[in-house]
C-alpha cells in the first residue's frame, strides 16, 4: 500500500502544476526530439535517438510517481489542528538549550520542506523529536553530532 502523503493546499496545488507542466510541455517536446532523431536514419547508430528514448522513459518514471503522490495526499484543514501539541503545519518556536539560540520553523511534508522558508520535513530528526511536544517541554533530538536538546517555547498555525 502506498504511504499517503500530507500537504497544505498550496502544496498539492505546485505539485499538480508540477505534473500539468510534465505532462503539456515536457512530454511532447520529448517526443519531438524522438521523432527528429527518428528522421535521421539508422537507429541502432543514433546517440541522439537513444538519449532521447532515455529522457523519455526518465520523464514516464517522474510522471508516474507524481501522479501516485497526488493520488495518495491529503490536504491538511489547519483550522482542525491542535494548537497546543507540535503537529505537521505547527509553526514552532524552539530554543537550544545548550547556546540559547532561538529558532522559529514550520513542520511540513518533505516535498514542501524549504530551509531559505524555515520549513522542515516532518520527517526530519528535530521535527521527529517536536512532534507530540508541548510548550515548555524539552525535546531531546538525536543528530549526528550527539544529541540536542530543545525547549519548545511557542507553537501556533
Amino acid at each position: 500500500m502506498a504511504q499517503v502523503s500530507y500537504f497544505t493546499e498550496e502544496g498539492l496545488a505546485k505539485l499538480k502544476a508540477e505534473l500539468k507542466q510534465l505532462e503539456t510541455v515536457e512530454r511532447p517536446s520529448i517526443s519531438k526530439q524522438i521523432a527528429e532523431a527518428r528522421d535521421k536514419g539508422d537507429l541502432s547508430e543514433n546517440a541522439e535517438y537513444d538519449a532521447a528514448k532515455e529522457a523519455q522513459g526518465l520523464l514516464e518514471l517522474k510522471i508516474s510517481k507524481l501522479k501516485d503522490l497526488i493520488a495518495n495526499s491529503r490536504v491538511v484543514d489547519e483550522s482542525e489542528l491542535d494548537t497546543t501539541k507540535v503537529l505537521i503545519l505547527s509553526k514552532v518556536k524552539i530554543k537550544n538549550v545548550a547556546n540559547g539560540a532561538t529558532m522559529e520553523y514550520t513542520l511540513v511534508s518533505e516535498k514542501e520542506a524549504d530551509m531559505k522558508e524555515k520549513r522542515i520535513s516532518v520527517e526530519s530528526p528535530i521535527a521527529k523529536g517536536l512532534l507530540g511536544k508541548s510548550v515548555g517541554d524539552v525535546a531531546e533530538v538525536q543528530v549526528p553530532s550527539g544529541k540536542m536538546k530543545f525547549e519548545i517555547l511557542q507553537i501556533s498555525r
